[in-house]
């Protein structure tokens, strides 16, 4: 079996000005997902994908495969699934044939090498069209969360659904996590969305699972990276 592992980089960030590039703990953060990438026994060839410049330089000097991204996939707007195509085509074109798409995004930057293996593997194991990485949630719909309603009065979420008195007796949930996401090619290519077929998961510790939209996530996956060195 054929894996392509895909970084999507786009040079615009609102919450974090720069952040794709932005050094932490000494490299870009780009980096690191590149870095897993080459790292795993199941991937064949690392991509990124960017519409930028800088960001297109860290990736070449990372050991990735550049795809230029198109400029309409590159907005705020934009949809992620459109440029997942784009470059699932573009490889194609240019490398032939392959099994397993590889979604890395670069704001992950804590994920292991065992995350992208597991995930891999899982989605073959269960014959399902795409594997996502999940993470335990710290709060739960079916305990203490409330919804407003119309009349000016809350209600709670669980309340049409079963009533529960005790956190510990809520369903476990969990959080969708950006550390990987593992597909067939077909399936992103003939769907819309990560649940319009079979969907299966891994559980990645939340250490691992950080997902770096603002200053506050990339202060906590520095502490983190910075503790594990002490």
């Amino acid at each position: 079996m054929k894996s392509f592992a895909f970084v999507f980089a786009r040079g615009g960030s609102k919450g974090l000005p720069g952040k794709n590039i932005k050094p932490l703990a000494g490299k870009p953060l780009l980096q690191y997902s590149v870095e897993t990438a080459l790292a795993c026994p199941s991937i064949d060839k690392v991509f990124v994908s960017t519409d930028d410049a800088d960001i297109a330089d860290v990736a070449k000097r990372s050991g990735a495969i550049l795809i230029d991204r198109p400029v309409e996939l590159a907005t705020d707007t934009s949809a992620e699934w459109l440029s997942w195509r784009h470059a699932i085509d573009w490889a194609k074109t240019h490398y032939g044939e392959f099994d397993g798409f590889v979604s890395l995004p670069a704001t992950s930057p804590l994920r292991s090498v065992q995350d992208v293996e597991s995930a891999i593997l899982q989605r073959i194991k269960v014959g399902a069209d795409i594997c996502i990485s999940v993470s335990p949630a710290s709060r739960s719909p079916y305990f203490n969360m409330v919804k407003n309603g119309k009349d000016g009065f809350v209600t709670l979420v669980n309340e049409p659904i079963l009533e529960v008195s005790r956190r510990q007796d809520a369903p476990e949930v969990f959080d969708i996590t950006t550390v990987v996401y593992a597909a067939s090619p077909e399936f992103i290519q003939k769907n819309l969305g990560l649940f319009s077929g079979k969907v299966t998961s891994i559980q990645v510790p939340k250490e691992r699972a950080v997902d770096i939209d603002d200053i506050y996530d990339f202060l906590l996956a520095e502490a983190i990276l910075e503790g594990k060195n002490l």
